[in-house]
């Protein structure tokens, strides 16, 4: 299928698209979204996996909406209503998108929400600012490559398995990059693959991650990190003792950003032993028997 705003395809509407799939189908279905403005709110169900969005460019293939937590007043969660997009569906693919909450730095503003198992995104722009990617399901793997994302205060957090390779990590507010909610016994959480972290100019002060909840797992390894990375590298979450349960781990990381020998005393520096257990295959292992190898689920396949 084709979707246009132009009328030249098959639907002027992403969600439309998507309402018109096979539920659970025997193969996959491909939307292809040409260039354009998409001003919708936009749900992949559980019962519509196996689809890929496939844009022309990421810079102008652009899914947005404004929602933020004071504007849906659903109380104290408003947070989680607030995504453009939002992914339930397992094996969603995502390539050449931008997805963006354009409510501005209006407190918790989520752009996307993925929430499906074996989720991947490959060039994308992912842009908001606070809260701008939300990594939720307890089950959930998600790979994320050579994608673009942005934001202000925790804007990646939640309690998947995400890898991010190869992708440009941009601080918009002198605040914290990740808020980590790793379930316990979980053997991983938010690992970094030769990523850049990047700052906006006059941001000067930013965390690599603070825990959300007790248990939560972030790794750097092999990143660029810029100046803007503070010397201690890893902040605690205010009033709390999660710094005595959270693994905040680093390994061969570069840049101003990446001195650590001020980091603090609860973060880990990884030996060659053990960066050896970060590789894609590990993080993103099969949780059932039956399923695909890794290297061909993470091409969209």
């Amino acid at each position: 299928m084709t979707v246009a705003t132009d009328g030249s395809g098959d639907y002027k509407s992403i969600q439309k698209a998507i309402d018109a799939c096979k539920a659970f189908p025997d193969k996959r279905i491909t939307i292809h979204i040409k260039n354009g403005i998409y001003n919708e709110k936009v749900v992949v169900p559980s019962c519509n996996n196996l689809i890929s969005f496939i844009g022309e460019d990421p810079g102008k293939t652009i899914i947005t909406y404004g929602d933020y937590f004071n504007k849906v007043d659903r109380g104290r969660n408003s947070t989680f209503y607030t995504y453009t997009l939002l992914i339930e569906a397992d094996d969603f693919h995502a390539e050449n998108i931008t997805v963006m909450n354009s409510a501005g730095p209006v407190g918790q503003a989520v752009a996307l929400h993925v929430i499906g198992d074996r989720c991947t995104f490959t060039n994308c722009h992912i842009v908001g600012n606070q809260d701008t990617l939300y990594t939720s399901g307890a089950y959930s793997r998600q790979y994320y490559k050579n994608c673009y994302i942005e934001g202000t205060t925790d804007f990646i957090f939640g309690s998947a398995t995400a890898l991010f390779e190869e992708c440009t990590i941009c601080s918009k507010a002198d605040s914290y990059v990740t808020a980590a909610s790793t379930d316990k016994g979980k053997r991983f959480g938010f690992v970094f693959l030769n990523c850049k972290l990047i700052a906006s100019p006059g941001v000067l002060k930013v965390y690599l991650g603070r825990p959300w909840r007790d248990y939560a797992k972030v790794a750097f390894i092999r990143c660029d990190l810029g100046s803007h990375i503070q010397p201690s590298g890893w902040s605690n979450w205010s009033g709390t003792t999660r710094d005595k349960t959270a693994f905040y781990a680093e390994y061969k990381n570069n840049g101003p950003g990446a001195n650590n020998q001020m980091r603090v005393s609860w973060s880990h520096q990884l030996s060659d032993m053990e960066a050896a257990e970060y590789t894609i295959e590990k993080i993103l292992a099969p949780q059932i028997q039956s399923e695909k190898p890794v290297k061909q689920w993470i091409t969209g396949n």
